[in-house]
């Protein structure tokens, strides 16, 4: 599918949103997703007729409440399956604050994103993260071992930075808070920096299970 590069000028007055508990995604991080709900379908039928502008956000408890930021991906990849299932891929563009859920006759949710707060999340790549690659190949080898996860560690060790910490932040099953934790932070330094508390936090926690068993 084609893609451009979008100018924080051309960021939509409105959006549709996706809720989705546990789902993390970055800007310049690329999500697949499986879309089998009705109405969903007609969300993405609907995005692909206009910007390819998704809202990811999680759930805030049972009765519908939204955390306030979620983060905007771009569909940059998309197909149709057999039993009408859309897999699509979104690439982070921008985080956003809700500013306001709009009242619609739409199957899906739709919101008036304020995204004034993450400017930079548009411009040129920041700086790579000061980030301990050894500290952190042995955090994750312990976390995904406690996880029964496989991983391809050769890849890990030949992806910069920035692209891995953000792919590793929206892979681990972290708890819906932390992940929300991380997406708030405010750059790609301190979301390294909480990423990594978590991972020794997670390893030092199962240490501790295992010492008294």
């Amino acid at each position: 599918m084609h893609t451009c590069r979008l100018q924080f000028t051309d960021l939509p007055d409105t959006i549709p949103i996706f809720p989705l508990s546990g789902v993390l995604l970055l800007p310049r991080g690329q999500l697949p997703l499986n879309i089998f709900e009705p109405r969903y379908l007609a969300m993405v039928d609907d995005a692909l007729a206009t910007n390819r502008i998704i809202g990811m956000i999680q759930p805030r408890g049972c009765n519908g409440s939204l955390y306030e930021v979620g983060c905007a991906g771009r569909i940059v990849d998309f197909s149709e399956t057999e039993g009408e299932r859309y897999l699509i891929t979104l690439s982070g563009v921008c985080r956003f604050r809700i500013r306001e859920e709009l009242a619609t006759n739409l199957p899906y949710r739709t919101v008036v994103p304020d995204w004034s707060t993450y400017t930079a999340d548009m411009q040129a790549e920041e700086a790579a993260p000061n980030v301990d690659r050894a500290r952190l190949s042995r955090m994750l080898q312990t976390y995904f071992h406690k996880q029964e996860m496989s991983c391809d560690w050769d890849k890990v060790e030949i992806t910069p930075d920035t692209a891995l910490l953000t792919a590793l932040a929206m892979i681990c099953p972290l708890k819906g808070p932390e992940k929300q934790a991380i997406l708030e932070a405010m750059n790609i330094q301190s979301r390294t920096d909480l990423f990594m508390t978590m991972l020794e936090m997670a390893a030092s926690a199962d240490s501790d299970e295992d010492c008294c068993h």
